[in-house]
């Protein structure tokens, strides 16, 4: 009778560790198919996979390669423009149109698209991307911060943590720069001027590489700046060359990308007082002064110290 308890107690246990084995299996692979619900800017309910594989982030590149991700395809105008500070992180990665072409992103298998802007999916372009893989419309807009950006993309792809070190780490670098920069930056006036097509654009004083100028670093903001920002509607806004020449601040920084542009060689240029006292800091477009994210950011203030060590 004990010898007949001991094998049904025997038997009994070996089921439950069985019935226990099956059910870990099948909690483990119910996990990694689960997938997250999460809402986007336009309010779309999307149900994003855990672990995205092939994501394409048009313009979002800065941000997915912050965060530890490589995109199947990378931005660009026309195949010329693309953001050429971020070459070595994306080698090899094909070019993709900064408009998304319905049949190119098809071709790149992608599992997740995640939309830079509204205006990417007007004209039901929504509807149709849906069809392709989860798509999901970032925060933006134009008070929207890199920092808000990043937390969301963050979120997206379930690297919380990450995001959160990488803004943590820039405002350490900000605060740093700050101090051991304060006797050249403090009651020091910038301007940021973008030339290109023999024609110059400013950056208005809260977008772009304004607001790590001005917002953050305490650059003071010339007048013409201020003036410019009053109407701007975008990060760059043209102004006249005949308006430069009232510029009167102690650093001028140019983003050339027309090095052979007229205007360097008319009188007004040449006479404009940052120019002619040799406070001029010229960066090519490879840089990242005309683009936006944690990486672009962390390069500007690079190019910053450089220049005023």
């Amino acid at each position: 009778m004990k010898k007949y308890q001991k094998i049904t107690t025997g038997l009994v246990l070996l089921a439950s560790l069985l019935l226990f084995a099956g059910c870990g299996t099948e909690n483990k692979e119910s996990t990694q198919k689960e997938s997250r619900t999460l809402t986007d800017q336009l309010d779309h309910k999307v149900e994003i996979p855990n672990n995205p594989k092939r994501i394409i982030g048009s313009y979002l590149e800065d941000y997915l390669v912050a965060l530890g991700e490589k995109p199947v395809a990378q931005w660009t105008v026309g195949g010329g423009s693309r953001q050429d500070y971020l070459r070595k992180d994306l080698k090899d990665v094909p070019l993709i149109n900064y408009d998304l072409p319905y049949e190119d992103v098809l071709s790149y298998e992608p599992d997740l698209l995640l939309i830079e802007s509204n205006g990417l999916v007007e004209g039901g372009k929504y509807d149709k991307y849906t069809k392709i893989a989860p798509t999901y419309v970032v925060k933006n807009g134009e008070k929207v911060t890199w920092q808000a950006k990043l937390t969301d993309v963050a979120n997206v792809l379930n690297k919380q943590k990450e995001g959160k070190k990488i803004i943590t780490d820039y405002e350490k670098l900000v605060a740093e720069t700050k101090k051991d920069y304060a006797k050249k930056i403090e009651g020091k006036s910038v301007a940021v001027l973008w030339v290109t097509n023999n024609s110059a654009f400013m950056v208005a004083d809260t977008r772009s590489s304004g607001d790590l100028l001005y917002q953050q670093l305490g650059f003071k903001i010339p007048n013409l700046t201020k003036e410019i920002s009053e109407k701007a509607t975008s990060d760059w806004s043209a102004v006249s060359l005949e308006k430069l020449a009232q510029i009167d601040c102690d650093y001028l920084i140019l983003v050339n990308s027309d090095k052979k542009a007229a205007m360097f060689k008319d009188p007004l240029w040449q006479n404009i007082p940052a120019v002619k006292n040799g406070n001029l800091w010229e960066f090519g477009p490879e840089k990242s002064w005309l683009y936006n994210g944690p990486i672009a950011y962390q390069k500007m203030i690079e190019d910053v110290k450089a220049k005023l060590k």
